[in-house]
C-alpha cells in the first residue's frame, strides 16, 4: 500500500507531504483544484514519462517520493526486488522520481539509483490506477484475456507459456541466422572453390612468366636472329664464289705458322703465336656455338601462339586475383586452398537447434493447450459472476460474455477472447460497439472488484470510475469500491458524495491564489468531523452549501464504510 507521498515543485505543488492509510482513501475537490496534478505526480513516481513542462517554477528540478508497503505473499514482486538486489527493509520500498529541466530523469529505490523498466515492472506490482479513461481498456483484447487468466488462475501456465514462447522465439530466430549463414558458407565455399580450381589447373611455375617472355622475343625475332647468326657463319667462313677468302681460322693457322718461323730469329714473335692459337681456338669454339644457335632456330621448341595464349592466360589470372606476378598467384592458390570451408560443424548445429525448436514447440503446443482447457472451463462462471455483479448496479436485464476463439501464437498462448455486453438482455455484441459511458463504468468497476479477490494488488487507484452514473446506481457503486477496501487499499477521486461517503478516509484537493493574485498553488489534507460534512454537503448542493444538503450529508457519513459481504 501507499503509506506516504512527498512532492516538492510538480507543476502548481510547491512542496506536499501527506500519509495515507488502508481501507477506502476518498479523493475530492472542486473542478479545477488539482486532482489530475496529484495523479499525474503518482503516475510519474510510479514509471509515467517525465516532462520538463511538469517541473513547477520553484527550482530546477521536481521530485516525487512514496513509501510503499510490501505484500510478503507476492513472490513475484519479491523475485523481482531479489533478483535486482533491491533491498525492502521492514517490508518497505521508498521510491524517488526526480526530474530536470532538461527532460532528463532519474529513478531511485532508498538511495539506490535504478533503470527506469525496473522501476515500472516493480510498481506495477504496487498500483493499479484506473483513470478517467482506464474504460477503453475493455475494448483491448489482450486486456480481457488478461482479466479471464486471473479469474481462472492462469498465473503459472501464463510464465511458462511466455517462457517457452520467448525461448521458442529465440531459438527459431537463431536456427534461421544459422540456417543462413550455413547457406552463405556454402556459397562462399562454392566460390572459393571455383577460384581454387582455376588456379589450380593452370599448373603455374615459379618463374614462368620471366621464361615465357625470353622465348616470346626469340620466336617473334626468329627471322632476324636467324640472317644475324647466318652472317656471322659467313664472316667466319665466307662460302660465296665471288667472296675469294678463306675461311677465318685458316688465314690464323697460316699467320701462327708464319710468326713460328720468325720465332727462330726473335722470341717476341714466338709468344704472338702462342696468341693466335689461343685466339684461333676460341674463335672455333664461337663458331660452334653460333652454329648450334641457328640450327636451334631451324627448330624451334614452340610455336609463337602457344606462349603467346600462355601468356595471355597468366596476365588474365594476374588481373583476376589482382596480383602482379606469377608467385603472387601461387601464393593466392596456396592461400585458398586453405579456405576451403568445411560446413559439418555448422550444419551439426543446425541440426542440434532444429531438434530444440521442434521440442520447443511441441512444449508450447502443450501448455497453450492446457490454457484453452482452462480458459474454456472459467469462461462460463467469469461471464455468470460479471452478469451477476452488473446487475446489482441497475441493470437488471444485463448480459455479459466472454467469448473465446482462436488465434496466431502469442506469448500468451493461441486464444482470443472478446467481452460481449449487452444492457438489454439482447443478443450481446462487442462492448466497444455498444456499451455507454455510464455502462462501460459500472462494468469495469465490477471487473476491477472481482479481480481485487484474485490479483495480490495492494493499492487500487480510481479516477472518477463512477462518472457517467448518479443517484442509487453511484450508492451502490460506492459500497462495491468499499467493500473492495476491506482487502486491499483503495484511492477513489470521485464527484459523487454517495462515494465519498462511504471512505475510510477523506482528503481534499484544495487550490489557492497568492495575495497578489498572480500564482496558483495546489495542496492535499485530510478532511475530518464537521469539515469533512460540509465537503460532503458541498458536492451535494454545489457552490451554495444548504441546510438540507447538510443534513442529508450527515446522513450519509452516518451510514459510513460497509464490510464486505
Amino acid at each position: 500500500m501507499l503509506k506516504s507521498l512527498q512532492i516538492k515543485n510538480f507543476v502548481l505543488i510547491d512542496s506536499l507531504d501527506v500519509e495515507f492509510p488502508e481501507g477506502l482513501v476518498i479523493i475530492t475537490g472542486q473542478t479545477g483544484a488539482g486532482k489530475s496534478i496529484l495523479l499525474g505526480a503518482l503516475s510519474l513516481l510510479l514509471g509515467g514519462k517525465a516532462d520538463p513542462a511538469q517541473i513547477g517554477s520553484g527550482g530546477d528540478n521536481c521530485v516525487v517520493e512514496g513509501v510503499f508497503s510490501v505484500p510478503e505473499t507476492d513472490s513475484l514482486l519479491s523475485g523481482i526486488l531479489s533478483g535486482n538486489e533491491v533491498d525492502c527493509e521492514d517490508g518497505e520500498l521508498v521510491i524517488r522520481r526526480v526530474v530536470s529541466r532538461t527532460g532528463r530523469s532519474r529513478s531511485f529505490i532508498g538511495d539506490a539509483p535504478v533503470s527506469l523498466a525496473l522501476l515500472q515492472s516493480i510498481s506495477s506490482r504496487l498500483v493499479d490506477i484506473h483513470s478517467q479513461h482506464g474504460a477503453t481498456l475493455l475494448q483491448d483484447h489482450a486486456y480481457q484475456l488478461s482479466m479471464l487468466d486471473h479469474y481462472a488462475g492462469n498465473g503459472e501456465l501464463l510464465a511458462a507459456c511466455r517462457k517457452t514462447f520467448t525461448d521458442l522465439k529465440s531459438s527459431t530466430k537463431e536456427l534461421d541466422s544459422l540456417r543462413q549463414k550455413l547457406s552463405g558458407a556454402r556459397n562462399e565455399r562454392d566460390y572459393i572453390t571455383a577460384r581454387w580450381q582455376r588456379l589450380e589447373s593452370a599448373a603455374l611455375k615459379e618463374g614462368e612468366m620471366e621464361i615465357l617472355e625470353e622465348e616470346h622475343r626469340r620466336l617473334a625475332n626468329a627471322n632476324e636472329i636467324r640472317e644475324n647468326l647466318c652472317g656471322v657463319e659467313e664472316i667466319f667462313n665466307p662460302s660465296g664464289p665471288e667472296a675469294g677468302l678463306a675461311p677465318l681460322t685458316s688465314l690464323l693457322k697460316d699467320a701462327r705458322k708464319l710468326l713460328e718461323k720468325t720465332g727462330r730469329f726473335l722470341p717476341e714473335a714466338a709468344s704472338l703465336a702462342d696468341r693466335i692459337e689461343s685466339s684461333r681456338a676460341e674463335l672455333e669454339d664461337i663458331l660452334e656455338e653460333v652454329e648450334s644457335l641457328e640450327s636451334r632456330m631451324d627448330s624451334p621448341e614452340g610455336d609463337l601462339g602457344s606462349v603467346e595464349e600462355r601468356m595471355a592466360l597468366l596476365h588474365d589470372l594476374m588481373n583476376a586475383y589482382s596480383v602482379n606476378s606469377v608467385e603472387e598467384l601461387i601464393a593466392e592458390r596456396d592461400a585458398l586452398s586453405g579456405q576451403v570451408f568445411d560446413s559439418s560443424a555448422l550444419e551439426e548445429k543446425v541440426s542440434i537447434l532444429q531438434k530444440r525448436v521442434a521440442s520447443l514447440q511441441d512444449e508450447y503446443s502443450g501448455i497453450c493447450a492446457r490454457l484453452h482447457k482452462a480458459r474454456e472451463a472459467a469462461a462460463p462462471s467469469f461471464s455468470s459472476a460479471v452478469t451477476g455483479s452488473v446487475r446489482s448496479l441497475e441493470l437488471d436485464r444485463a448480459v455479459f460474455k466472454a467469448d473465446l476463439s482462436e488465434s496466431g501464437p502469442s506469448a500468451s498462448g493461441t486464444d482470443a477472447v472478446a467481452f460481449l455486453f449487452s444492457a438489454s438482455g439482447s443478443d450481446p455484441v462487442d462492448v466497444g460497439r455498444y456499451a455507454s459511458g455510464g455502462e462501460m463504468s459500472r462494468l469495469m468497476l465490477c471487473l476491477k472488484a472481482m479481480m481485487a479477490r484474485f490479483v495480490n494488488m495492494p493499492t487500487l487507484i480510481f479516477d472518477e470510475i463512477d462518472s457517467g452514473v448518479s443517484g442509487s446506481v453511484a450508492d451502490k457503486m460506492g459500497q462495491m469500491i468499499c467493500s473492495m477496501g476491506s482487502d486491499m487499499q483503495v484511492f477513489a477521486i470521485t464527484h459523487l458524495p454517495q462515494v465519498a461517503a462511504k471512505g475510510n478516509a477523506h482528503y481534499l484537493v484544495e487550490k489557492e491564489t497568492d495575495v497578489l493574485g498572480t500564482r496558483d498553488t495546489t495542496s492535499i489534507r485530510q478532511v475530518e468531523g464537521e469539515e469533512r460534512v460540509m465537503e460532503v454537503a458541498r458536492m451535494l448542493s454545489g457552490s451554495r452549501i444548504t441546510a438540507a444538503a447538510v443534513e442529508n450529508a450527515r446522513t450519509l457519513l452516518s451510514e459510513g464504510p460497509i464490510s464486505q459481504s
